[in-house]
């Protein structure tokens, strides 16, 4: 069986986010620091991948004083606690062949410190010393410590309530380790 190392590359991949809330969503961007994915025999067998947690942006608000404001909230206690885990990370446990480039994908997420078991569907494509892989996390933010306006610890939110779960649309783009 032939392990084969691909390094994750930060300029060419990225995260885009979407949280929502009872009044509509907000959407943004996340940069990914450094990975590895790790191949047996052509399918994708394990790896991981370091998310910069102080690189948040917020696409959707144009104003720049209300999406300083918005970024500054994120990145305190109430969310992601950047100044104390500039870091989140993923790490494949399981990377199970469903079909053609498709995967089941399972591993550790750990936020603020904090991680919880997770899976997810994804696509991962080989194409020599190239590999591309996407896939949509969902993630129940309750579970790392952030739970401003979650109906889950607050009553009567009405129409301020954040819903728990954030979507992390995720494209790695690796290649082979020399």
């Amino acid at each position: 069986m032939e392990t084969k190392r691909f390094a994750v590359e930060g300029s060419q991949s990225s995260i885009d986010w979407t949280g929502k809330k009872v009044t509509g969503a907000h959407n943004g961007t996340i940069d990914i620091k450094a990975g590895e994915l790790l191949l047996n025999d052509g399918k994708l067998a394990g790896g991981n991948f370091v998310i910069d947690t102080t690189s948040i942006k917020i696409l959707d608000i144009t104003d720049p004083g209300y999406n300083a404001q918005f970024a500054s909230h994120l990145f305190s206690a109430d969310f992601f606690s950047t100044e104390d885990f500039p870091e989140a990370q993923f790490l494949i446990t399981e990377a199970d062949h469903l079909a053609g480039e498709g995967y089941l994908i399972t591993g550790d997420l750990t936020i603020k410190g904090i991680t919880h078991e997770i899976s997810f569907r994804a696509e991962v494509h080989v194409s020599g010393d190239r590999i591309t892989a996407a896939g949509k996390i969902v993630v129940d933010r309750t579970h790392y410590d952030m739970k401003f306006r979650s109906g889950n610890f607050f009553t009567n939110l009405g129409d301020t309530l954040i819903y728990n779960e954030f979507e992390l649309e995720v494209q790695l783009t690796a290649f082979a380790a020399l």
